[in-house]
């Protein structure tokens, strides 16, 4: 699915606001292209969910670089593909965080464009597997 705006490249508010409208504009597609709102992931064995909160936190932080901001559109093969890097606690100090039980960091290597973090919160109870945040790994 190809994002058909331009996405601006350069650091000013505005451009920041564009490519969070590109990032909300691209789940709203990506959601009505996948109506359970997930994918299977080999190396979880298990579904990751794409929620309301995935789209806010990823729109908010993606959204402050172009390569993130394109990162985004690459969401079904990152769910699919990543790799489990590390499982970390949450924030302790981060409203978003509070829901989740654990925090799983994730990495997905795309040719030609390089590394990709996901980012994937547990939820208390139910352990579903939550995407919560996509980046571009700028260096590394």
């Amino acid at each position: 699915m190809a994002i058909t705006a331009e996405i601006p490249q350069g650091e000013t508010r505005e451009e920041i606001q564009i490519r969070e409208k590109i990032i909300k504009d691209f789940y709203a597609i990506w959601n009505a292209e996948n109506p359970e709102k997930h994918i299977y992931n080999a190396d979880l064995h298990g579904f990751i969910h794409v929620r309301f909160l995935s789209i806010q936190e990823t729109a908010e932080h993606a959204a402050a670089t172009y390569k993130s901001t394109l990162a985004v559109t690459y969401l079904t093969e990152i769910l699919e593909k990543a790799k489990v890097v590390k499982r970390v606690q949450p924030k302790t100090n981060n409203q978003n965080q509070k829901r989740f039980s654990e925090i799983i960091i994730m990495q997905y290597v795309k040719a030609s464009f390089g590394k990709i973090k996901l980012t994937v919160g547990v939820l208390r109870g139910s352990k579903q597997h939550i995407q919560y945040c996509i980046t571009a790994i700028e260096n590394g």
